[in-house]
């Protein structure tokens, strides 16, 4: 009787819970029974597993063989659980010594040459493995990945072979060395290429200094796509626990964590993306959009072209910054922290108020039209900015300052509100608008008189005290002033 075991990881939305794949060989026929809620992907190892190992021209023991992985109660998926499988069996058999299997971690998916082949999220693996003080062993493809996780001993393999010779003292392999990351991120595009929209470009600027969630409407071909598509550059770097977290989400989604570091996302969803699309679904939950676009931009085009109960969805993280998948076996929890930047037209046509006078909709068409957004949804939008139509100059020259410059005074002003409050002002919680958005007796009654008169509910008067804070803050002002006030009111629909 003989028993090993190997440690590898489980991927639960960009979580990488420890999976233990044990090992048992006993006398009897030669079967092979797999145990642990495997599901079609995993039950299927057992053939590639057996390939590979005769195809190394190792033995595969003629014996009652066992394999459990546990947790029992997680389910698992995928074939990344091959490489520990046949470790198991080869260090239950003998062939390779069980006596420092603890201090690894496998993750690969075995071909039936013994070659192996890349897995998808591997970084929150090697996260967790840095955590649990084991090396990780991966796919070669996969190295660079895994080596974001600093500090982690990392072994890059190609066949089986090479983690048996290391294991066995024959062909030690010597850890994996980044030859410093390559940065795969692209130059944003310039706030400056865009013509005129003077007020456009402040409210961008005051949405990135503070983390506001931002609409624009206005007539077609007013430059709201622009610029929105100019927000990411405006927004500080990536520090490396956020670049973590974006690389890990890019990770488990199949979408490269390398391809775009450490790049604040920008996602552009169509507007006939549906809810499961928006924020994450599936019988195996995968991220949505709301999570793809986490620590960065998620831009909505054509706001009420969206189905209702879509935009609905947004309602929750919007707040909480999370997002939670139920299902009936279990829940599945996403981050979402993001900054929402939404465009709309001003009536089904797009051309309501247009000087030209071709608007031709009616009021009825109009109102069906906007009721398509709810409230409580544009209650939590700070910023709703009407684009107007510039005047035609074709030759008229980039004007305006350039994103680098907006981007240092934001660096700054982010970083006086990290000292101040440990957060943006955007997520500024109730104590935090009673600490640091206090305001005189007078303003603060002149403040509610506006609110009454506008109708804002009391979250859109909470929303405009931060805005008048970050106001405040790229003023360089201590407190907040009447005139900041004024100006937070102006981004509130109505005012």
């Amino acid at each position: 009787m003989a028993l090993a075991l190997v440690h590898s990881r489980a991927q639960v939305g960009v979580q990488a819970p420890a999976v233990s794949v044990e090992t048992h060989l006993a006398n009897g026929l030669p079967t092979l029974t797999l145990v642990g809620l495997p599901e079609a992907t995993v039950k299927e190892s057992k053939d590639r597993v057996r390939s590979a190992i005769v195809n190394s021209q190792l033995e595969y023991p003629a014996r009652r063989i066992t394999l459990s992985l546990a947790p029992a109660d997680l389910p698992k998926d995928g074939g990344r659980y091959d490489l520990a499988i046949a470790l198991g069996i080869l260090a239950a058999n003998g062939q390779v010594p069980a006596v420092h299997l603890g201090e690894y971690e496998c993750l690969g998916e075995l071909a039936l040459s013994g070659a192996l082949r890349a897995v998808q999220g591997v970084l929150p693996a090697a996260l967790a493995a840095r955590e649990a003080g084991r090396a990780l062993v991966v796919p070669k493809e996969n190295a660079e990945e895994a080596s974001l996780a600093s500090g982690l001993v990392v072994y890059a393999i190609g066949h089986l072979l090479e983690l048996v010779g290391h294991l066995t003292g024959q062909t030690p392999l010597t850890p994996y060395a980044a030859n410093g990351l390559i940065l795969h991120s692209h130059p944003y595009p310039d706030l400056c290429d865009v013509q005129g929209q003077v007020a456009a470009k402040r409210a961008l600027t005051v949405a990135a200094a503070g983390a506001h969630n931002l609409l624009f409407t206005g007539p077609p071909g007013t430059g709201k796509t622009l610029l929105a598509s100019r927000l990411p550059g405006l927004l500080p770097p990536l520090n490396e626990q956020e670049a973590l977290e974006v690389a890990a989400i890019r990770s488990v989604s199949g979408h490269g964590p390398l391809n775009a570091w450490p790049q604040r996302p920008f996602r552009h969803p169509h507007h006939s993306a549906s809810g499961p699309a928006l924020v994450g679904g599936g019988s195996r939950p995968r991220p949505g959009e709301i999570t793809l676009a986490h620590h960065g931009v998620l831009f909505l085009d054509e706001l009420p072209e969206f189905e209702r109960r879509v935009l609905e969805v947004l309602r929750e993280p919007l707040e909480s910054g999370e997002i939670v998948v139920a299902r009936a076996r279990d829940k599945t929890r996403f981050p979402a922290r993001f900054q929402l930047v939404a465009a709309m037209n001003p009536c089904p046509c797009g051309y309501l108020a247009d000087p030209s006078g071709r608007c031709r909709c009616s009021t009825e068409q109009i109102q069906r039209y906007r009721n398509k957004l709810s409230g409580p949804l544009l209650d939590r939008i700070d910023l709703h900015l009407t684009v107007a139509r510039e005047s035609t100059v074709l030759s008229q020259a980039p004007s305006g300052e350039r994103s680098a410059d907006i981007a240092k005074r934001v660096a700054e002003v982010r970083n006086l509100q990290q000292q101040r409050q440990g957060r943006a002002n955007a997520f500024l919680d109730m104590q935090g608008l009673h600490a640091h958005c206090a305001l005189s007796s007078d303003d603060q009654a002149w403040l509610e008189n506006a609110c009454e008169r506008l109708s804002l509910s009391l979250r859109a008067a909470h929303r405009l005290l931060k805005v008048a804070r970050t106001l405040a803050d790229l003023d360089g002002a201590p407190s907040i002033r009447r005139t900041h006030l004024g100006e937070a009111l102006q981004y509130r629909p109505g005012s």
